[in-house]
């Protein structure tokens, strides 16, 4: 790499990481339009990064290149949450068991701490949501399961965020969260691979129900 084109590189990245957050958390919601000035300009990018990172997202198939329209942010569709959800309650369960463990117990005490914080926010909700499963998930000691947890989880974020019934569902699933920390702290992996599955079953039942029903 020539040193031109390192920080041109630079700024692809960074421009990708904003749009796909700003994408993953709804600010620009599912079925919006964008289009590639507004977007330099909002981000503080020429269009070259910002062209770069479209062509990025729109092979992880976050948004759409409509020719003449814009950029469209791809819907979320039921085939979406039931396939996240099945890739969700088949792996996860076996990457706990494979992390229990190598997880530290000051590790454990720090996601519990989380939840129990008093903190009642969606928003706040859904992220320790994600840093505690992928937090255990990273502890699992397979690199490949763990960059396609990551993937799965970016398209998981969407879902809870898009979804007010969803959202509302990370609040309810405190209990459960602490009942899986309490079975790590135990090492009943076994136990927790099941609260595991029922945890994250009751997730994709609120998801389809509030998805069936709007």
């Amino acid at each position: 790499m020539t040193a031109k084109e390192s920080p041109r590189k630079n700024l692809k990245i960074q421009a990708y990481s904003i749009l796909k957050k700003k994408i993953v958390n709804c600010e620009y919601r599912p079925g919006s339009m964008l289009n590639e000035a507004q977007l330099a300009e909002e981000l503080g990018f020429s269009r070259t990064p910002i062209r770069e990172a479209i062509s990025i997202l729109e092979m992880e198939g976050f948004i759409r290149v409509v020719p003449k329209k814009g950029i469209l942010v791809t819907d979320i569709l039921l085939s979406d949450i039931v396939q996240i959800f099945q890739a969700r309650m088949e792996i996860e369960p076996i990457a706990l068991k494979l992390a229990g463990p190598r997880i530290p117990g000051e590790e454990l005490l720090k996601w519990k701490g989380w939840f129990l914080s008093g903190d009642s926010s969606v928003e706040k909700g859904y992220e320790i949501d994600t840093a505690m499963h992928l937090g255990i998930i990273g502890y699992c000691g397979n690199s490949y399961i763990i960059d396609m947890m990551k993937t799965v989880f970016d398209k998981n974020t969407r879902v809870i965020v898009s979804s007010t019934e969803n959202r509302e569902h990370v609040r309810e699933a405190l209990k459960e969260h602490l009942e899986i920390l309490d079975c790590l702290l135990e090492q009943d992996f076994e136990k927790a691979a099941v609260m595991m599955r029922t945890h994250v079953a009751g997730c994709r039942n609120a998801a389809l129900d509030f998805f069936y029903s709007a």
